[in-house]
């Protein structure tokens, strides 16, 4: 089980990671300057075109007006682009993307605590009318299980998602 352990960590990083869209987009800006400014020193550029580069490689664009030409430059834009390409972008994509579903249907706590205390007045005014008619009501099915711990961390997390 403690094998598991970084793996747990890295999730619950990337959770926190993708849930804070402030998080996400100076991580991007970041990357960028930072992957600049190790262009410009293994490929002797300058600080903008160094810049450029960054953008225009992270973006997968890649224009050709610069290219890195040491095995150093390769292997800085391999990891920039796969970074950008497999992480970053998604996550942005995917924050904001879920921003815009909304589901209008869907009903607020206090409207679903109101509706289960109009079931249960109906079911004793049923109940009251069905002894006055000597008429016998069938048992009602258990009630559902607890949820488990990790049904109530989703339910949380979904729950401060939309709340923000």
């Amino acid at each position: 089980m403690k094998l598991l352990l970084p793996f747990r960590w890295v999730y619950r990083g990337l959770v926190y990671f993708a849930n804070s869209p402030r998080t996400l987009i100076t991580s991007y800006l970041l990357m960028i300057v930072v992957a600049g400014v190790i262009y410009g020193q293994v490929e002797h550029r300058s600080a903008a075109d160094a810049v450029w580069w960054a953008v225009v490689t992270a973006s997968t664009v890649g224009y050709g007006d610069i290219s890195p030409t040491s095995w150093q430059g390769r292997i800085l834009a391999a990891l920039l682009i796969s970074t950008m390409v497999l992480l970053v972008i998604p996550l942005i994509t995917a924050h904001f993307a879920s921003r815009l579903i909304v589901d209008d249907d869907a009903f607020e706590h206090v409207e679903q605590e109101e509706l289960k205390n109009d079931v249960r007045r109906m079911r004793a005014l049923l109940e009251e009318l069905a002894a006055r008619q000597g008429i016998e009501l069938p048992e009602l099915p258990p009630p559902p299980a607890p949820p488990d711990h990790a049904t109530l961390v989703r339910q949380r997390l979904r729950g401060r998602r939309n709340r923000r």
